[in-house]
């Protein structure tokens, strides 16, 4: 009998004390969907459910050391990024990633949180703009993301399709904290928009959608999706984690990334 081992998604992401973003959701997520998270730490947070209270980068050279040791080891069917914690990070990600051409990369540029929690600098928006981003297959921002890479853009749209010409191949922007009754994300490539998706637009606020969402991306990828059909599920999974998600601690709600598995 033939064993099928499942598909590895390297993830560099923070580290979450709380459990419920960065590192820890990658986890979860790609657990879920029958994947192996192949864990790089990027930086450790000091955080609860309500903010994000300090960080502390890794060592760039730690960065390398970890992803490589991966890479020489494992069959990696996609790379996954969150938050990247310096500009040395990602100029570090970046001699990783250009090794590796083939590897599909999503990204999910993690500058703040929710309550405005700085989670990077000036540089590394920079750096991350020169170097990750000509090297990305989906970018995953919300709306607060996508004007912090595309400053002076009026709409999100704007910033959307001018950030197609740093060679990112598929743009999704969530909608989660733009103004319309339903949330609308829209996923954009070939400078224009593809296709949008409707959810509910649900009461809470949640710790680690962003992360669930990339993740969950990241998985249907390795597992062999196409960009669109990945796209399409993972906002779908993502949607159902917050739905049935619960309020651990006195802030956010933690998505329930193991709905389907609940007796």
């Amino acid at each position: 009998m033939t064993t099928i081992n499942p598909p590895v998604v390297l993830c560099f992401s923070g580290a979450d004390p709380t459990g419920g973003a960065g590192i820890q959701a990658d986890i979860e997520t790609l657990s879920s969907h029958g994947c192996i998270a192949a864990s790089v730490i990027t930086a450790a947070t000091v955080q609860d459910t309500v903010d994000v209270i300090s960080f502390s980068p890794m060592p760039s050279d730690l960065v390398i050391e970890q992803a490589r040791a991966v890479l020489e080891d494992m069959p990696i069917a996609a790379i996954k990024i969150g938050v990247v914690g310096s500009a040395e990070i990602a100029m570090a990600i970046h001699s990783i990633i250009t090794d590796y051409p083939d590897i599909p990369v999503i990204y999910d540029p993690v500058f703040s949180t929710e309550t405005d929690g700085a989670l990077s600098t000036e540089d590394l928006v920079d750096t991350v703009r020169t170097l990750l981003l000509p090297l990305t297959k989906i970018l995953t921002p919300n709306i607060h993301e996508v004007h912090a890479l595309a400053p002076g853009s009026d709409t999100p749209t704007a910033a959307a399709m001018g950030l197609l010409e740093s060679e990112v191949e598929y743009i999704l922007l969530t909608g989660t904290h733009g103004k319309t009754p339903d949330v609308v994300h829209t996923l954009f490539s070939n400078n224009r928009e593809l296709e949008t998706f409707h959810n509910e637009r649900l009461p809470h606020k949640y710790h680690g959608s962003g992360c669930t969402l990339a993740s969950s991306v990241a998985a249907q990828i390795a597992l062999g999706q196409d960009v669109l059909g990945a796209v399409r599920k993972g906002l779908d999974y993502t949607h159902k984690t917050l739905v049935n998600a619960n309020r651990i601690g006195m802030g956010q709600y933690h998505p329930n990334r193991f709905f389907w598995d609940q007796k």
